[in-house]
C-alpha cells in the first residue's frame, strides 16, 4: 500500500479493535470458547473432540481457506474482501479455523491469548528490529 492511499479498511478495523479491546476482548473470546464447548456438549460430541481430531479438523478448515486464494494473483488476493460472495466465504472459513483452534485449546488447556503473547515476545527477541543491538546476554544464558 502506498502512503497516499492511507490505511485500508482492514487496518482501520484493527485500530478500532485495539482501542476498544482490553479485558472486554478476552471476555468475549472466553464466552465464545464456552459457547463452542456447550454446543459440542449438548450434541454429545466430546468423545470425538480429541486433540488429534481437532488438529485434523483445524488443518482441513485452514486448507479450505487456502483454497479460496489458490489460483489468485497477489493483486487479486488483496482485493478478495471487495466481492460480497468471496468476502462471505473468507469470513466463514476464518470462523471455522478459529472455532477449531479454540476447541483444540479448550481440550488441551491452552490459554490462546497467553500463548500468542508469549510467542510474540519470543519472536521479538529472536528477530530484533534491523539496526538495533540485541540485548547483551551473560555467557551462562
Amino acid at each position: 500500500m502506498n502512503e497516499e492511499q492511507g490505511p485500508g479498511p482492514g487496518r482501520q478495523r484493527e485500530r478500532e479493535r485495539e482501542q476498544g479491546r482490553g479485558r472486554g476482548g478476552e471476555e468475549r473470546l472466553d464466552r465464545l470458547q464456552r459457547r463452542l464447548a456447550e454446543f459440542a456438549a449438548v450434541r454429545g460430541w466430546q468423545p470425538y473432540h480429541t486433540p488429534k481430531n481437532l488438529a485434523v479438523a483445524l488443518s482441513v478448515e485452514a486448507a479450505e481457506l487456502v483454497e479460496i486464494f489458490q489460483w489468485l494473483t497477489p493483486e487479486q488476493s488483496a482485493r478478495v474482501m471487495e466481492a460480497p460472495e468471496t468476502a462471505h466465504r473468507v469470513a466463514d472459513e476464518v470462523a471455522d479455523v478459529l472455532a477449531y483452534l479454540l476447541q483444540f485449546c479448550e481440550v488441551l488447556g491452552v490459554d490462546v491469548l497467553d500463548a500468542l503473547a508469549a510467542k510474540i515476545e519470543r519472536n521479538e527477541l529472536r528477530f530484533p528490529v534491523p539496526g538495533t543491538e540485541p540485548p547483551h546476554r551473560h555467557s551462562s544464558e
